[in-house]
């Protein structure tokens, strides 16, 4: 699976260099490349990335205060013209820094850092998915345990999810995002298709139209994820 990266620079001749890098690199795939960190900020909250490379010395808003606001679980390699603002960026827990002129080789040792930390933390993930089959949500003042098998999928509202069982009616509510629930998921069994729905995989029988049947329900594949789902069918598809 590729590492999906976003790169943030404002210097347009710094970020095509940057762009370019991560083009070539088998093992990543550019998400997308932004000349204004703002621009950046509003893209992640509707998307999820692995890797974000960015500048320190930005107008506006700086690599390190992007970094300190953003809320993200992606990794951080930072650039920057000036070794000083290094030690600050790794208090920040970034990966590793570029001092430009950076070229591809030096480039290729940082993001090869970052494939090595996400490879352990995905190991480590899927250990736990072997060893756990279920979790425990609070609903309605009680601790429920939701056994993965029974899930048929999950839908996120603004503030709390909706967890529809087999042979349940109605679903299971509980004050939570998609994303932290996502987390706890084993992602070889279920798959985000929207930004609101995670399915589980194993349950699907109807896909109509780009849009997941579950009895009288149609879950939309939104097009973020849609090759990803495709990929999933492909794999599976006679």
């Amino acid at each position: 699976m590729k590492i999906r990266t976003i790169a943030i620079d404002d210097e347009p001749l710094a970020l095509t260099l940057l762009s370019g890098y991560v083009e070539k690199t088998p093992f990543l795939e550019l998400a997308g490349s932004f000349d204004n960190p703002l621009d950046a900020m509003e893209f992640l909250s509707e998307n999820e990335v692995d890797l974000i490379i960015l500048d320190i010395q930005m107008p506006d808003l700086t690599g390190i205060e992007f970094a300190r606001v953003q809320e993200t679980k992606a990794k951080l390699i930072f650039t920057t013209a000036y070794e000083k603002y290094a030690l600050e960026g790794f208090k920040l827990n970034a990966i590793d820094y570029l001092l430009k002129p950076y070229s591809y080789q030096e480039f290729l040792t940082a993001v090869n850092k970052a494939k090595k930390q996400l490879d352990l933390e995905q190991g480590a993930a899927t250990t736990m998915e072997a060893n756990n089959q279920f979790l425990f949500l609070k609903s309605e003042y009680k601790i429920r345990r939701i056994n993965f098998n029974d899930i048929l999928y999950i839908e996120g509202m603004k503030d709390y999810v909706k967890v529809y069982l087999l042979h349940e009616e109605k679903p299971v509510l509980s004050i939570s995002s998609v994303k932290a629930i996502e987390e706890k998921l084993p992602a070889g069994n279920f798959m985000r298709v929207h930004r609101s729905f995670i399915v589980n995989l194993d349950k699907i029988e109807v896909i109509e139209r780009s849009r997941i049947v579950f009895g009288k329900t149609y879950i939309p594949v939104s097009e973020q994820y849609k090759e990803k789902f495709q990929n999933y069918l492909n794999r599976n598809f006679l």
